[in-house]
């Protein structure tokens, strides 16, 4: 009978890139001095977890927000690049309005949302994304069953493992919060089925209160009238 596998999921902590708004993807970025508070503070709190494994994503900016905790709890990092952000293609570096300047018909189509479509050319659709991280969300709790695993990872990746979770579409704008170095628990009980996902906690950061307040990417706003 499998055994249920608990993942503290947490995105990384702040990027300068984060704060102008820019998507990131597969960009090599760096936290910011904000992010590696968040990431120090975050490190104390999970310094009470009983957790067994720390997995991140190999981007620096995931990394880096792993490495407190990882110091706390006595513990090596693993990393993949399964848990990697989506690909955004020609869009990585870029703010809504220069991709909406530079790819007015990449702009028009991400918009759409569209789950198998991707919208940047050179990036990668909603469904392929959401079938690589169930996979490496797989591999994870098939190696680790029973177990408390920290996971760091990105923004993308946390909105698949919500939509999943609540049976929502792949495509549309985000629906959950999603703040950097936020505190999330899952549930997983079969890695033969990685896609039945409970989710025990969601968006909490009592642990970063006083710090200033997070940039905020929302997709809807692009919907509105101009």
């Amino acid at each position: 009978m499998p055994i249920a596998t608990e993942l503290i999921l947490i995105r990384h902590g702040e990027t300068d890139w984060n704060r102008e708004l820019r998507f990131q993807g597969h960009v090599d970025v760096p936290l910011n001095d904000i992010g590696h508070e968040q990431a120090r503070r975050l490190g104390l709190r999970l310094a009470r977890e009983p957790v067994q494994q720390v997995v991140s994503s190999d981007l620096m900016r995931a990394q880096q927000t792993a490495t407190p905790a990882a110091q706390q709890l006595k513990l090596p990092i693993v990393t993949t690049v399964g848990l990697r952000e989506q690909h955004f293609g020609v869009a990585e570096g870029l703010r809504a309005e220069e991709i909406r300047e530079l790819h007015p018909r990449a702009w028009e189509d991400w918009l759409l949302f569209r789950e198998d479509h991707a919208a940047m050319p050179e990036g990668e659709s909603p469904r392929a994304f959401h079938a690589r991280i169930l996979e490496a969300l797989g591999r994870i709790v098939a190696a680790h069953a029973g177990q408390n695993v920290l996971v760091v990872t990105h923004g993308g990746v946390l909105d698949m493992v919500w939509r999943t979770a609540q049976g929502l579409s792949l495509g549309g704008p985000r629906q959950s919060e999603i703040p950097n170095a936020g505190f999330n628990r899952i549930r997983i009980a079969d890695a033969a089925d990685p896609a039945r996902i409970q989710i025990l906690d969601w968006a909490d950061t009592d642990h970063l209160a006083d710090l200033p307040p997070q940039p905020t990417y929302d997709q809807k706003r692009h919907l509105e009238p101009r």
